[in-house]
């Protein structure tokens, strides 16, 4: 969808309105970067003042985020993503797979209700991807497979809500993920594979694709959890 040139009264809030409609269809996508001032400027036809005031509102608002240096990127879909961002960042571990644990679990028995092919071919994908990640002991892949699976089986139950409540968590889960990661590197321990939970939702089987969240959930709680009170006994 090409930028309109906007009206000038109410520039700056119509201005914005635009880019928010960018971003939350996906033509601005988070992790993209927004195009130069100049190119926002020419198409829209309005002055650099305008087009730097709405940049800083979705800045403050938290859906854009500058860098210098290298533009500005767009950094949540929605106000409720961003503020969620903002909020998960402090979080205790802990917590966030306490979460995890209630919003996965009836995700994973609705996605294998409602999941379709391409639900299924991304699912399948992302596991793969996990897979060859491990072989290759390439740790920063594996960390984006995993969260592309998890985000398919979230996309699965085309529940808009659950699905923007994941998009704002993100930050909290990718961290919460690199955490039980790099402690089972250390302690020497395997980790509950995916292929359970993904079978069980190709089948269509809630009962057994909740149950296996419930392992991987479980297991990742109950190693943070030792690893937590060894460290406060050698303190």
């Amino acid at each position: 969808m090409p930028l309109r040139a906007a009206n000038t009264a109410r520039l700056s809030s119509t201005v914005v309105e635009q880019f928010e409609e960018m971003i939350e269809n996906g033509e601005w996508p988070v992790g993209s970067r927004i195009p130069p001032e100049q190119e926002l400027v020419e198409q829209l036809g309005v002055g650099r003042s305008t087009v730097r005031e709405a940049v800083r509102a979705l800045e403050h608002a938290g859906l854009l985020e500058p860098r210098r240096g290298d533009g500005t990127y767009v950094r949540a879909r929605h106000g409720l993503s961003a503020a969620l961002l903002r909020r998960t960042k402090a979080a205790n571990v802990l917590e966030i797979l306490e979460v995890r644990n209630s919003i996965e679990r009836q995700a994973a028995r609705a996605a294998a209700q409602r999941r379709n092919d391409a639900d299924l071919a991304r699912i399948t994908q992302a596991l793969a991807n996990q897979h060859a990640a491990r072989a290759a002991g390439d740790e920063d892949a594996f960390l984006a497979a995993d969260h592309e699976f998890h985000g398919a089986i979230i996309g699965a139950t085309h529940n808009s809500v659950l699905i923007e409540l994941w998009e704002g968590l993100s930050y909290a889960l990718n961290a919460g993920v690199a955490a039980v990661t790099a402690e089972l590197r250390r302690e020497h321990q395997d980790f509950p594979d995916h292929d359970i939970l993904a079978e069980a939702i190709a089948a269509g089987d809630g009962d057994r694709a909740e149950q296996a969240v419930a392992v991987i959930i479980d297991t990742a709680v109950d190693l943070l959890t030792q690893v937590q009170n060894r460290a406060a006994e050698e303190a």
